[in-house]
């Protein structure tokens, strides 16, 4: 009499500093974002957000943690200044990365029932 219909298995992640969480999905992909188009402005355009969501947001991240995560510069004689992530910016976009990856091929084992054995 069971009508169980398929599931499947989805989680999400994100990197906390003392109990605060800092970034998930959204917060990677403007790190990324940042980091390919070296501009907030530009990476806030490329994700469809307002240059103000993505400043706010940065800078919550960083009064969590106590440092910058993105480094501004202005421009010279030739124009527009630009951005980079910082050291600990691409620290945590890497970690956020790894992580994903971990968790990815962890429900893709799921999925398919395959286990890697421990080597």
């Amino acid at each position: 009499m069971s009508n169980h219909k398929k599931h499947t298995l989805s989680a999400k992640i994100w990197i906390e500093h003392e109990g605060k969480p800092l970034i998930g999905k959204g917060g990677a992909e403007i790190l990324q974002s940042i980091a390919a188009e070296n501009s907030i402005t530009k990476a806030a355009e490329a994700l469809g957000m307002s240059y103000r969501y993505v400043w706010n947001y940065l800078k919550k991240i960083e009064k969590t943690i106590g440092e910058p995560i993105v480094e501004t510069y202005k421009g010279g004689k030739a124009g527009g200044g630009g951005a980079k992530l910082t050291k600990t910016g691409k620290s945590l976009l890497s970690e956020y990365k790894r992580l994903e990856t971990c968790l990815s091929e962890f429900l893709s084992e799921k999925k398919t029932g395959n286990k890697q054995k421990p080597g």
